[in-house]
This record gives structure tokens, C-alpha cells and sequence, in this order.
């Protein structure tokens, strides 16, 4: 058996779980291979060309400040930034940039190549080696062995992956790349549980076949904010993308063929993400709505291959085109490449500790799809905690987590290994129960200090956030400036706000409803044009009349998180045995035996666990 340099950790897979984790290892002079099937799609964008989003923004700004990649690539390859959600309050604002696939994917290529304690291996992880229990080796498709102190698995799509285009299959992980076979068969040898799970993508058109001229534009941001504080020269475009909508006759021909569709025939085994519905699913499921709006997005700058956002099919290719050419606009419409749906295997994510790592092997990490999430922001913040985590592994360091008040990513991963994994998951606001405090906008004062603490970030881009931490700070004073009557009650009356009669805080001011801090700003006399962080002047705005509008609502919630934080930090004893607990229901039992919650905290979010079991086991923990 051949057997090459040995390794502190191995990254099994180069998407973007296995970019993160390289990445923040790399950071922290840890020696690590990243092993792929296919050297050229490292940080492949394999699904739609967008990074960011409802939730999924947040997580973005939340990775930046952990030290992470996706951010920087984003900005640097952006083709168009939108805020999400204005139409509600600011807490639940969410950016999303379109980037140029290609170049965010020579982005990260190039940013790989160069790490100085990573190497790139093309070949493929078909098992893990286990010594009692504790990670000691993988094993790879040619027969080489990489001995490792920890192993990262960051698999997306490719375990046993599976095409559906019609009744036609695919042996792949995505379409034209090899599925990945043996790793799935090789941890279920060592009792870990498996199931199976399926995604989709929709078709690709070609440009010069659409008659642009029938599409609605849907243009971007005109001041957008840029997702990295590592960004300081940011001059983005604003290519526009463009909408329509299906037709009666579309919503027809799907209706009269969903039996040739996998997902309806019985052929796929594999359950979708409710979230993220294919086009059959949409018709199947909302009978009542004749029409679904189709987003036309731009895969690169200029480019002649569109991605059809809200078309996800795994429809034979003669039924996608004649269903899209019953639309207005795309009559003679070309494929460049049909829609299909991909099968593929997961671990159940309730496995592993809060960490990442799982519970029954030492330095065996899972990231990505691998736990049955969807989405590359959601797959990339659980390989950049991984990579974290697996440094402290080797390090025998105390682990680094996140809890659900204080990221979208402490939420994400609270879910996983909690909550039962029925379908893809997706995160969206609706998850955070403290959404009002993890808010985009204020990500730098959320996490910065424990990023300090981990030394996740490089000395530049500290100083940059600590610079817009010092800026937040002197700005939010300025709230507290006194205004005349005769300066805000134009303003009021403008917007019918009742006027003042004595000289009022900016704070008061902007605590009325209509009044927005952009209305009144001139009077704080901010000047953030003085270096290359003024992009983001106008994130450190909105957080300032949030932090000002949803003032009771942050202190409401502030004081919940006190009085729940004790069972958060109540651990359960590692072999706790619940089947001795008679006075648990059975259901209880049963539940927390298989998730092995770690914390008392943990044990009240598993589904099925009532408040009379968690009490019944707070009383045995203390004995």
C-alpha cells in the first residue's frame, strides 16, 4: 500500500465546505491535504450563480468575520447586489449578490493554490481507518494511504450520487463529474446511519434564443454594501437579470407528463427540499396558481449561458423544452443544458457534537451536504467551523461554537444535530427564534470579540473591523445631539409625523415610525468618506436606526437569553444512560439515547422531549 506524507488533517472534497475549512487551517499553520476527484473544480459553483440571500446573507457576513474566503470571493467576482426583504423590518434585511461564476471560481482556485500548508490531491477518499475510537487514516480509491490526526468529510452531492433526467440515470455528483462510492459503506461499517436525500437544477438557456425585450429587468442595488471587511476598493456592476412568468399552457404540460418525472414515478428515493421546490412540485403542490415567476440570472460577465432561477426539473429533456417555449419570450428558446435532479446520501447530522465533530469517533468531522443541508453559504459555514474545530482537535484545544443568539450559523448547527433531518436543510429568518438581534448589519459587534479570541482573522482585516467598530460607537453617540423645532418639524410634517415644540435627541426623533435615519442623517454631520471602508457607511447606518427602533424588542429578548443561558451550559455526562430514567416518556427516551444531546439546552430543542422530560432529567444531571 502506498502511502503518502502524512497529514494533521485530510479534507475529503474542494467545494466550498472543503475551501473553508482549508482556508482557516491554512490560517492557523496547520499541514493539510485537500483532497478532490477532480483538481479543476475546486469552489465549483455547481447550482445557481448567486452567493447570499434571505438568512443565507447573514451567514455570509458571519463568515467574514470568522475568518472565512466566500465573502472576499464574493465581492471581488459580484455582478449585482440586492437587499432582500425591505419591505420589513431591518432585522430581516438580507443581501444576495449574482457574482461571474467563472471568476469567483478562479477566485478561490488561485487562493488555494497558493496556501502554503495545504496541497491539493487528486484522488478519492474511499474509507476511514479507526482505532478505537479515534480517527487514524483514510484510505483513497488508488490504494494510498494519508495517515491524519483529523479528517474533515465535505462529500456534497457525490455520495453515491445519482442523476435523474427523466428515466434516464447518471452515476455522478453533479452533472459530467464521477459520484463518490465507498465512504458511505465504510462509516456505516462503523454504525454511523445514513439516509438519502435529493437536490435539483434547472436548466441552462441560451442568451441569443431569449427575446429580452418580453422579460421584465430586475436591477440591483445602486449603493450596495460590499460582504467583506477585507474589501476596501469596491466599484461593483450592476448587471441587471430579468423576470417572467410561466404560462397556463406551461403549468399544462407539466400537469400532463409529472408521471415521467422521477420524483413522481417512485424513482426517487431521496426526499427535496420543501423550500426549494422543482417546477413539478410547484404545479403538483399550488393548483391553484396558474403562473410562477422565473428569475433569468447570468451566469458570468457577458455571458450566453442563463440559469433559470424557479425552474428546477428532473422532466425528460424534450418535456423542459416544450414546456419552456409555451412561455412568452422563450418561443424558440435552446438548451444549453437540461435540468435534472441529483439522489445522494447524507449522514444524519444528529451524530455529531456542536463542534462538528462526531460524537462516537475523535477527529472525524462532517461538512456540507454530508449533514443534509442545502446551499453553498450553509455548507461553507459548516467547513469553516470544522476547519476551526479540527485545529482545536489537534491541538487539543477546547472547541469553538456558536450559540443561537449570537449567529445564524449557532442556529444552523443547533438544528442539525437537534432536530430531526426530514428534508434538505435551508436556513431562512424564521429559524432564529432572536432574528431581531442577528441582524446583518450588526455582525461586527455580534462576533468580532470571539473571532479576537480564536485569532481567526489576519492583522489588516482586524484592524479594519475594529476601525468600523470605533466608527459605530462614535456615530451612535451622535444620537443622542439635540435638534430644533424649526430643523425637524419640516421633516415631521413630511412625512406626518406630529410636529415638536421643544428641541428633541436624535434618538427621539428617529424613534417615531415614518421617520427613517436617512431623513435626518445630515444633521449628525458624518463624514465616512475618509478611507476605503466608507462603503460601509450605510450598513453602519441601518444599524443605527435599528438598533434605535427595535431598542425594546433587543432588551426583551436580551433578558429571555438570560434566564435560559443556565441550561445551555448544564452538560449531560458523555454515556449519560436515559433507558434508567422510568418517569421519562418513551418517545423521550428513545430520542435522547439516539441524538446524545450534549447540554441540558440542547435536549429541550430535540422534537418529541417535553418540558416534564427535561425537568425529570435536569433533577437526575444534579444527582
Amino acid at each position: 500500500m502506498k502511502r503518502i506524507t502524512d497529514y494533521d488533517v485530510v479534507i475529503c472534497g474542494a467545494g466550498h465546505a472543503g475551501v473553508e475549512a482549508a482556508y482557516i487551517l491554512n490560517h492557523y499553520n496547520i499541514k493539510t491535504s485537500l483532497v478532490t476527484i477532480d483538481a479543476s473544480s475546486v469552489g465549483r459553483m455547481s447550482c445557481n450563480p448567486a452567493i447570499g440571500g434571505l438568512a443565507k446573507g447573514q451567514i455570509v457576513k458571519e463568515i467574514d468575520l470568522l475568518g472565512g474566503i466566500m465573502p472576499q470571493a464574493t465581492d471581488y467576482s459580484a455582478l449585482q447586489y440586492k437587499m432582500l426583504n425591505k419591505s420589513k423590518g431591518k432585522s430581516v434585511w438580507s443581501p444576495r449578490a449574482q457574482v461571474d461564476k467563472r471568476v469567483y471560481e478562479s477566485f478561490i482556485a488561485n487562493t488555494v493554490s497558493q496556501l502554503e500548508n495545504v496541497t491539493l490531491i487528486e484522488g478519492e477518499v474511499v474509507s476511514v481507518d479507526i482505532a478505537g475510537s479515534k480517527l487514524k487514516s483514510v484510505l483513497l480509491r488508488d490504494g494510498s494511504k494519508i495517515m491524519c490526526r483529523a479528517a474533515i468529510l465535505t462529500c456534497g452531492t457525490f455520495l453515491n450520487g445519482l442523476i435523474h433526467v427523466g428515466q434516464k440515470k447518471i452515476r455522478a455528483g453533479r452533472m459530467g463529474e464521477s459520484a463518490a462510492e465507498g465512504i458511505t459503506e465504510s462509516l456505516k461499517s462503523y454504525g454511523f446511519k445514513s439516509g438519502r436525500l435529493k437536490t435539483g437544477t434547472p436548466p441552462r438557456l441560451e442568451a441569443s434564443s431569449v427575446r429580452w425585450e418580453n422579460m421584465s429587468i430586475a436591477a440591483g442595488d445602486d449603493d450596495p454594501i460590499p460582504f467583506s471587511y477585507n474589501t476596501t476598493k469596491f466599484s461593483p456592476k450592476n448587471i441587471a437579470c430579468h423576470t417572467v412568468y410561466t404560462s397556463v399552457e406551461c403549468k399544462k404540460i407539466i400537469e400532463d407528463n409529472l408521471e415521467t418525472s422521477p420524483m413522481f414515478s417512485g424513482d426517487v428515493g431521496g426526499v427535496g427540499p420543501r423550500y426549494c421546490p422543482s417546477i413539478e412540485d410547484k404545479i403538483f403542490r399550488f393548483k391553484d396558481h396558474d403562473t410562477h415567476m422565473l428569475y433569468l440570472e447570468p451566469e458570468w460577465y457577458k455571458s450566453n449561458q442563463i440559469y433559470v432561477n424557479g425552474f428546477s426539473t428532473s422532466l425528460p429533456e424534450y418535456i423542459q423544452i416544450k414546456a419552456l417555449r409555451s412561455i412568452d419570450g422563450l418561443e424558440n428558446v435552446k438548451l444549453l443544458r437540461p435540468g435534472y435532479a441529483v439522489e445522494y446520501d447524507f449522514l444524519l447530522p444528529s451524530q455529531l457534537k456542536s463542534t462538528l465533530e462526531t460524537k462516537d469517533i475523535g477527529g472525524l468531522f462532517f461538512a456540507g451536504q454530508i449533514n443534509g443541508t442545502s446551499g453553498y453559504e450553509e455548507a461553507a459555514a459548516q467547513g469553516l467551523m470544522a476547519g476551526i474545530n479540527a485545529k482545536n482537535h489537534i491541538q487539543e484545544r477546547e472547541g469553538f461554537t456558536l450559540g443561537r443568539d449570537e449567529a445564524y450559523i449557532g442556529v444552523m448547527i443547533d438544528d442539525l444535530i437537534t432536530k430531526d433531518t426530514n428534508e434538505p436543510y435551508r436556513m431562512f429568518t424564521s429559524r432564529a427564534e432572536y432574528r431581531i438581534l442577528l441582524r446583518f448589519s450588526n455582525t461586527h459587534t455580534r462576533l468580532f470579540s470571539k473571532s479576537k479570541k480564536e485569532r481567526l482573522l489576519k492583522n489588516k482585516v482586524q484592524d479594519n473591523i475594529q476601525s468600523v467598530c470605533d466608527r459605530h460607537k462614535k456615530h451612535k453617540k451622535l444620537l443622542d445631539k439635540k435638534l430644533k423645532p424649526s430643523i425637524i418639524n419640516p421633516i415631521l410634517t413630511s412625512v406626518s409625523e406630529k410636529e415638536i415644540s421643544t428641541k428633541k435627541t436624535i434618538r427621539e426623533i428617529l424613534k417615531r415610525p415614518n421617520v427613517s435615519i436617512d431623513m435626518i442623517s445630515d444633521h449628525m454631520k458624518i463624514n465616512d468618506s475618509e478611507d476605503g471602508l466608507r462603503h460601509h457607511h450605510n450598513e453602519l447606518m441601518i444599524e443605527l436606526e435599528a438598533e434605535v427602533k427595535y431598542e425594546g424588542y433587543i432588551k426583551r429578548q436580551e433578558r429571555h437569553i438570560s434566564k435560559i443561558l443556565k441550561n445551555e451550559t448544564i452538560k449531560i455526562p458523555k454515556g449519560f444512560n436515559y433507558t434508567t430514567i422510568k418517569s421519562i416518556s418513551n418517545e423521550g427516551r428513545d430520542k435522547l439515547s439516539t441524538i446524545k444531546p450534549e447540554t441540558l439546552g440542547q435536549a429541550m430543542r430535540i422534537s418529541g422531549i417535553t418540558p416534564a422530560d427535561i425537568s425529570i432529567l435536569s433533577i437526575m444531571i444534579t444527582r
